[in-house]
């Protein structure tokens, strides 16, 4: 069992979670040891995420409001641990995407958060946090999963796709890693709330050559683009840079292949390039 410290809940949104976490536990009269029995997990990890020394996964925060009967209190809170992994110039970023109504974005050289599977977004998160512990790695790829969840239930927005021809032929994480990633495109593409585009390397010079650009409208309030580079990203706003990243985006629209033709061919590089 982890040793009790004293534990600011302001300190931190772990700190926060820790002493909630220890607030229904105690109320519900469980040791750390016998709740860690009742959810299957040790009694020091218990302690460890009580004392913010260790960020707690969804399924131990779920099986945690199970057993203290706190009707999802503690799940509520874990999404904004995720968001805390985010660097800081990321974070207004994944706070607006959350409440868009429509999302479109093109990709120059990687799947979009939003549709990386897991495997894929560790061999990435691998290579962008060099030199950094496997659990800071996992904490990314939990944090960029979390980011998925806005894609489900009823209300999910709108996405449009639009990917250079060079995230399908980049094998990111190795052939099989790649393959699952590309299946995991076809399946989104038949999704009625998502169109995904290819940009052929055959359609040559672009609006959006210098990089990635997305566009988020809302049910109220203006649209606004984002753009990013390594270690910065921005928000545009002002209607005139705003009308300029619009127009770029329409005519890559103008520029990919229709989906049914960029489909076909995501489907010919699983079956030509990343066999089983």
């Amino acid at each position: 069992m982890a040793p009790t410290r004293d534990l600011d809940p302001s300190s931190s949104v772990l700190g926060f979670f820790g002493s909630e976490l220890r607030r229904f536990r105690e109320a519900s009269g469980l040791t750390q040891d016998r709740l860690g029995e009742v959810i299957n997990y040790t009694g020091s990890l218990v302690g460890l995420i009580e004392t913010a020394r260790r960020k707690p996964s969804r399924e131990f925060t779920e099986r945690c409001d199970a057993a203290l009967g706190t009707d999802g209190a503690l799940a509520r809170i874990w999404p904004l641990l995720n968001r805390a992994v985010f660097p800081p110039w990321f974070r207004g970023f994944v706070d607006l995407e959350a409440t868009a109504t429509s999302i479109r974005k093109y990709q120059a050289q990687t799947v979009p958060g939003l549709l990386q599977t897991e495997d894929y977004a560790r061999a990435l998160l691998r290579k962008g946090l060099v030199g950094e512990s496997e659990e800071r790695v996992e904490e990314g790829v939990a944090a960029r999963l979390g980011r998925q969840a806005i894609l489900d239930g009823p209300d999910r927005p709108y996405l449009w796709v639009i990917l250079d021809e060079a995230v399908l032929r980049r094998p990111v994480g190795g052939p099989q890693v790649m393959r699952q990633q590309l299946v995991r495109l076809v399946e989104s593409a038949r999704h009625p709330r998502v169109v995904i585009q290819v940009l052929p390397f055959a359609s040559g010079e672009h609006t959006s050559v210098e990089g990635p650009l997305t566009l988020l409208s809302f049910a109220e309030g203006p649209d606004v683009a984002y753009v990013e580079g390594p270690n910065f990203g921005q928000v545009i706003d002002n209607s005139s840079d705003l009308t300029l990243c619009v127009l770029a985006y329409d005519h890559l629209q103008a520029d990919a292949l229709p989906p049914s033709a960029s489909l076909a061919m995501i489907e010919a590089a699983i079956e030509k390039g990343y066999e089983a």
